[in-house]
């Protein structure tokens, strides 16, 4: 059996994207398929901690599904994560960017304001607590990265340039071939003129 053609083609069958990943999205399509009495999905109505949502709700709608279901798998692991940070705006992201060049601190980012995907509500960064103790490392970062690939999100942790292991973004389906640069330049276009990211 080819699970990612079978995948493929129930995804097709319910109109979600297809990409071969059974992510939050197409999940929720086949809840809502078999039960279809049902006022909303639990997934969609399954919130998680106060200081995630409130970042979650930065978030475009197609992705904050993603961002709850990592929290919750992680939950479920026994790994407390929150998301810490979503959508930036170009001037934010250009003050990190300043950070350990014009600013103090270490580097943490290659992007500039508009090079970056949280700049289109498309990534978040989680963190992994103990208790109420942020680690800012902690090999858990490599198991929640394993976690958030499964869903269908892109980790950071695989990138070349800069590995951030809190780092993960949705990818929409029209750059599936997409270099990350071509992908950023169209998000800078589609924003510029007021398009939406996934149609």
């Amino acid at each position: 059996m080819n699970l990612d053609k079978l995948i493929r083609a129930i995804q097709d069958e319910l109109g979600v994207n297809v990409d071969g990943n059974a992510g939050p999205e197409t999940w929720i399509a086949i809840y809502n398929r078999i039960c279809p009495n049902q006022n909303a999905s639990p997934a969609l109505s399954e919130k998680v901690d106060d200081r995630s949502e409130k970042v979650i709700a930065t978030l475009l709608p197609d992705v904050q599904p993603y961002a709850r279901a990592l929290v919750l798998k992680a939950a479920a692991a026994g790994i407390m994560i929150k998301v810490i940070s979503g959508l930036r705006t170009y001037e934010e992201q250009n003050d990190l960017y300043a950070q350990g060049r014009t600013k103090p601190g270490k580097i943490v980012t290659n992007a500039r304001g508009g090079y970056s995907n949280h700049n289109f509500g498309i990534a978040f960064d989680i963190g992994v607590f103990e208790g109420s103790k942020y680690l800012d490392e902690s090999p858990n970062y490599r198991a929640i990265g394993a976690m958030g690939t499964d869903l269908g999100l892109e980790w950071g942790g695989n990138w070349k340039s800069i590995q951030d292991e809190p780092h993960f973004q949705l990818r929409p389906t029209w750059a599936a071939g997409s270099s990350e640069k071509d992908m950023l330049a169209e998000l800078r276009s589609r924003k510029d003129s007021g398009k939406a990211v996934y149609v």
